[in-house]
């Protein structure tokens, strides 16, 4: 017999991880390109800028010249800059007035659609301000409030009540501009919080019956706990919206009077297209969404917008 030809020992190839198989799969590859679209919209239009402005925060240009790096000139300016802290504190004297009671409104109408009425007609009149754009609805409130032409100084003179500056006057200017929004937010914000009330099982409330809870216990004991992930997203996104306010200050009052509305949006704007200092305007706008961040993850934290008392 003829001496036997070595044998090759054959190499087999590593099973790749699970994870990799995972990525590399066609359910995910084909997840990735329905994705693809919204992914390149948001790194061209939010990821991109969000990063050149970041950049542009360390720079002192003017719209024209070419950015010269300053460092942390612009941030420190910032931190000793009173103006910057009053129009802060403006921003927050809105939030304090608007949120508590565009949510408590939002609350009662949806409530009140929830037992009395579930008619399409009435969520579409809620909803309706809404859907008008801002500038228009800032329009329609100036003319209203007109301390001379407007109605309701006419309404106001008819029961006998003296006409008041509304916007014109500091101590009535941000209480008007929040009473508009109120207006325009509270029915939409509704409608979320009255799908929200559909999902609440109605056996709930029966036991709640049955133990003899009145209609006020079950409100606070079942309907407001069960209701926490809808209100936490309420009240994060109008917290959020309520700090970028600047349409309706821009119709109405441009941030007067005296600066009583010089909200921090309006500040931004001022130093950006106004004063030409786009370097300075953008540190401000970096800092304004540190602490949205912050103040959302304090949010979402405090109202435990995780949990959900209904599983």
């Amino acid at each position: 017999m003829g001496q036997s030809a070595d044998v090759i020992p054959v190499r087999r190839a590593r099973p790749r991880p699970a994870w990799v198989q995972r990525w590399l799969s066609g359910e995910t590859m084909l997840a990735w390109l329905f994705i693809l679209p919204s992914l390149i919209g948001f790194a061209v239009f939010y990821a991109y800028p969000a990063v050149r402005g970041l950049v542009i925060s360390f720079t002192n240009w003017d719209l024209l010249s070419t950015p010269r790096p300053v460092g942390l000139a612009n941030y420190q300016k910032l931190l000793g800059d009173p103006q910057f802290w009053q129009s802060l504190g403006v921003t927050l004297y809105y939030v304090l007035l608007n949120i508590p009671l565009q949510t408590a409104l939002a609350v009662c109408f949806a409530v009140l659609m929830d037992r009395l009425t579930q008619s399409i007609i009435v969520r579409g009149i809620l909803v309706l301000p809404w859907l008008i754009p801002s500038v228009v609805v800032a329009l329609l409130w100036l003319w209203l409030l007109d301390p001379t032409l407007g109605l309701i100084n006419q309404i106001l003179r008819f029961f006998g009540i003296p006409r008041q500056p509304f916007v014109g006057s500091v101590a009535q200017a941000m209480p008007s501009v929040a009473g508009v929004n109120i207006w325009r937010h509270a029915g939409y914000n509704a409608l979320l919080i009255f799908a929200g009330l559909q999902t609440i099982p109605k056996d709930v409330y029966e036991a709640g019956a049955i133990d003899g809870a009145t209609e006020t216990r079950m409100f606070w004991s079942i309907t407001i706990p069960l209701l926490r992930p809808v209100l936490v997203f309420v009240l994060v996104t109008t917290v959020i919206c309520s700090f970028k306010i600047f349409d309706t200050i821009s119709i109405m009052t441009q941030g007067g009077p005296v600066n009583a509305t010089r909200v921090i949006y309006w500040y931004i704007y001022e130093y950006a297209f106004n004063r030409f200092q786009m370097g300075y305007a953008t540190a401000v706008a970096v800092v304004l969404f540190l602490i949205l961040i912050t103040m959302t993850i304090i949010q979402m934290r405090f109202l435990r917008s995780g949990e959900s008392d209904l599983a």
